[in-house]
């Protein structure tokens, strides 16, 4: 079983994916979605968790070598920033959404240099907006910014534009398409319902189930 395979296969075992084409989601940007994943669940696995650093840690070696620190989003990107930083061994710190409006008004927690070469790490890729404002925040306070790693993308048309846009590299452990054939295969959805969820990936926001 790939790494790709495997992960989806343990996020939909532990319910951190749901799959509901007749009765979509909402997210906080009004989208309605048939899926809805929640990464934090995995924290409360320990073999699954261990799985995705370990996968994190393998992409992030093969797809950046030069990397010297390891940066975490907010809140999600916190803890497997913190496992992936101690299997690799090097110095980790994490980015808020905004600055503090108090003390140092600090949006970074933790030291970096100038220069020093940073991947940031996100749980889920939807549109791309948070993580990229991550690593905006990361460039202004001097880091040479690789690239970004993330468990899970939802392969929209418009966070891969937004990637494009920013040039900014990405690497995740599994995906849309691959989550999608193994839920199938191991009989979470129909084909009928495969068939609805993969025409939701390419215009979200105009999508009826």
């Amino acid at each position: 079983m790939s790494l790709e395979t495997n992960i989806a296969h343990e996020l939909l075992a532990i319910k951190a994916v749901f799959l509901n084409p007749e009765e979509p989601f909402t997210w906080a940007s009004r989208i309605k979605s048939p899926i809805y994943c929640d990464n934090r669940l995995t924290m409360s696995y320990p073999a699954v968790r261990k799985a995705i650093a370990q996968g994190l840690a393998k992409k992030i070696n093969e797809t950046y070598p030069d990397v010297e620190v390891i940066a975490g989003t907010a809140t999600a990107g916190i803890p497997h920033a913190a496992w992936v930083a101690e299997l690799l061994q090097l110095p980790m710190v994490y980015i808020r959404s905004k600055p503090k409006d108090h003390g140092k008004g600090n949006q970074i927690e933790g030291r970096i240099t100038e220069g020093q070469k940073m991947v940031v790490i996100e749980d889920l890729i939807s549109t791309g907006g948070s993580v990229l404002e991550a690593c905006d925040a990361a460039v202004k306070e001097g880091a040479d910014v690789l690239g970004v790693a993330a468990i899970f993308s939802y392969e929209l048309p418009k966070g891969k534009d937004n990637f494009s846009k920013a040039n900014m590299p990405l690497v995740t452990l599994t995906n849309y398409s691959t989550l999608l054939e193994v839920a199938e295969k191991e009989q979470y959805i129909r084909e009928d319902q495969k068939a609805l969820l993969e025409k939701w990936k390419e215009n979200p926001e105009n999508w009826q189930a």
